[in-house]
């Protein structure tokens, strides 16, 4: 339990609670579910500029991280084809890959085929199920994809001033505005509720928040004055108490749920506010083909973890269908803008191509 493992080292509430934010994040899990403490652990996996465990904002958001990768790509004469969605994968009368077609009707011929589409997509859309074990069709049917989480993006007028670090009269950012900000976790049992109220289908009345101002490090990001501000907020069911969508009514009445939480830790906040964008967990799903929302395109709990992740024998990015290969967040070790699933499944394809 991850209860456990914080109370061994730590003995201030406040920070185990911020300690355990990076055990539940992105998991439909509280800080007394079991195994919660691998979650933890993942989120210090690696190193960065020789630090272990050490994270960083990518200097101009996320998107220039995949330019990076493109343009790498490209220098070694990639062809890529962006805006092109994926129909279906071509199969030959054994079984084996033939390449992909796209929804224009183009066909794309490769002996080898890598998605880092989620499982779901990966082989219950993109692949006739007739072509694939029961057993592994019903264990990608299986896995749990439940999210709790609801991204807010905000454009705001000004810097956050808190009142317990408030701002410097020049305006200028301060180190904590340069680091990820923990709301509403002053201790454990306040994650534990929140949870609990997200599996009954209501949204937390005091959700747990993450807050980052990628602005303060990178000004390119806002103009003059202005900020950026991320908030990684959970819990939120995908389907609400009843039945119930997540309409503009629900959306914003949580977003503004968020909102209040956060005026009370830094008065004018709301104030400050000139735009906001809310991402539901359906919406997370619809936009950017999570299963359920889930960041990790599948749950990062110990039973779908390792030799289980996506599925028993299918651990090591093969999949059933010869030339295809998982390479995302559900192949093995999982989520996190870490590459190790992308980089082990090349080379796992680098070696296969050599004997075809």
């Amino acid at each position: 339990l991850l209860g456990q493992i914080l109370d061994h080292w730590f003995e201030s509430e406040p920070l185990k609670a911020t300690l355990a934010t990076d055990a539940v994040i992105g998991a439909m899990a509280s800080p007394h579910t079991p195994g919660s403490g691998y979650v933890l652990l993942h989120h210090v996996m690696g190193e960065l500029e020789g630090r272990r465990g050490a994270w960083g904002y990518v200097a101009g958001g996320m998107g220039a991280l995949s330019q990076a990768i493109a343009h790498a790509a490209t220098a070694r004469g990639a062809h890529i084809f962006a805006e092109k969605a994926v129909c279906h994968v071509l199969l030959g009368r054994d079984g084996e890959v033939q390449g992909v077609a796209l929804q224009d009707g183009t066909e794309v011929r490769s002996k080898l085929v890598l998605s880092n589409a989620s499982p779901q997509i990966t082989f219950l859309e993109l692949i006739p199920q007739e072509q694939l074990p029961k057993d592994f069709v019903q264990r990608i049917r299986q896995v749990d994809t439940r999210s709790p989480v609801t991204k807010i993006n905000v454009a705001v007028d000004r810097l956050p001033s808190f009142l317990a670090a408030p701002n410097a009269r020049d305006g200028r950012p301060l180190p904590h505005h340069q680091c990820s900000i923990h709301l509403n976790c002053e201790g454990t049992q306040l994650l534990h509720q929140a949870f609990t109220e997200a599996t009954h289908g209501h949204p937390s009345s005091r959700p747990m928040i993450e807050l980052c101002i990628p602005s303060a490090l990178d000004p390119g990001l806002a103009p003059p004055g202005c900020h950026v501000v991320s908030l990684f907020t959970q819990y939120t069911p995908s389907m609400l108490a009843g039945g119930r969508s997540w309409d503009e009514q629900a959306r914003n009445a949580y977003a503004d749920t968020v909102f209040d939480c956060i005026e009370d830790y830094a008065p004018g906040f709301k104030a400050s506010v000139i735009g906001r964008d809310i991402l539901t967990p359906p919406d997370l799903e619809r936009i950017f083909g999570l299963p359920g929302g889930n960041i990790f395109h599948g749950g990062m709990s110990l039973d779908q973890l390792y030799f289980a992740r996506p599925a028993p024998s299918y651990s090591g990015y093969r999949s059933p269908i010869p030339g295809l290969y998982l390479c995302g967040s559900g192949a093995h070790p999982g989520g996190g803008v870490m590459g190790a699933a992308g980089r082990n499944a090349a080379q796992v394809a680098i070696k296969d191509f050599r004997h075809l």
